[in-house]
């Protein structure tokens, strides 16, 4: 577990005077850890404001926690991971570190049933499913990334992070996401400068005025009673935010061909790939993270889809 006390950390190296040194907390995880892998799905992109994987393989995270603004830094250290936090958040964010990487994930309880699954379990056994406890941090790319290319949303989310989050405490550069709040506000011609169109905006703002709700209890359904809010949305939150290593994403334009190719040797929708996925009940997140690090797909014939702009409708 984390240590019991933070101590002040030093400042990195080379940022002697540049940043005020964080509470630090190193924690040892009694199983074998990919930090990259576990952390990589929280990242909305190569330009992400909130999230910066160096490469060294330190990864920065920004995040507005219940207690405030906070920033994290995680890093290796043999066996042990580093943590190092800035900001009114940054106690929240280091006790947090555990959960965030996997502590409350049970691997152990799935068993493969196909050889491709095995092996890729085999190969990845630092694949695990972490959680931030940020719901509605997790709902607002989710909710831009819907029917759209990364692209898109990425786009979005970086110039309306920019725009309205806070610059990250002890992370020149990054930026906070800002809290539900400030998503309320956000005008309308602001969306439409970001590429995100007026049904997406919102979904987000309705979203913002439940939030409370939704970080006391983020169950499925909870989620899909929100207008805007589907099943593959809920789903991509919840693998967040929640740490479920069964939410499958429902309606994504890809999965369906990568489960269908690897298992059974031909692309399915989405109802033959819940079939496919039946077997692994309680752990079906988990076998389609283990298929998608397998390189394993259909192969893509046709034109790409190209990347709309809002901003010129």
């Amino acid at each position: 577990m984390v240590a019991a006390s933070a101590r002040r950390a030093a400042p990195p190296a080379g940022a002697a005077g540049k940043r005020t040194p964080g509470l630090r907390r190193d924690w040892r995880p009694p199983w074998p850890l990919d930090l990259h892998a576990v952390l990589a799905p929280h990242q909305r992109g190569p330009r992400d404001p909130a999230f910066q994987a160096d490469p060294g393989g330190t990864i920065w995270r920004a995040s507005h926690t219940p207690c405030g603004a906070g920033t994290i830094r995680l890093r290796r250290a043999g066996d042990v991971i580093e943590a190092e936090a800035w900001g009114p958040g940054a106690e929240w964010l280091l006790d947090g570190v555990p959960g965030l990487l996997g502590a409350d994930d049970e691997p152990e309880t799935f068993t493969p049933r196909h050889p491709i699954v095995g092996e890729q379990a085999l190969r990845r056994p630092g694949l695990r499913i972490g959680r931030t406890g940020r719901v509605f941090e997790a709902l607002v790319p989710a909710v831009m990334e819907q029917k759209v290319l990364s692209q898109e949303a990425w786009r979005a989310w970086g110039y309306l992070l920019r725009r309205f989050g806070e610059p990250a405490p002890g992370a020149p550069g990054l930026r906070v996401p800002p809290p539900p709040g400030v998503w309320a506000r956000i005008p309308s011609w602001e969306w439409h400068r970001s590429g995100l169109e007026a049904v997406r905006a919102r979904t987000i703002i309705t979203a913002a005025r439940a939030a409370g709700r939704l970080e006391e209890d983020p169950a499925e359904a909870r989620l899909r009673s929100l207008p805007g809010i589907g099943v593959w949305t809920a789903a991509e939150i919840r693998q967040r935010a929640a740490g479920d290593p069964d939410a499958v994403s429902v309606g994504d334009y890809h999965l369906p061909g990568i489960v269908g190719w690897a298992l059974a040797g031909r692309k399915v929708d989405d109802d033959g790939m819940l079939e496919l996925l039946a077997p692994y009940a309680g752990h079906r997140h988990r076998v389609t993270r283990l298929l998608e690090s397998s390189g394993s797909g259909p192969p893509r014939r046709g034109p790409r889809l190209p990347v709309r702009d809002y901003r010129s409708f």
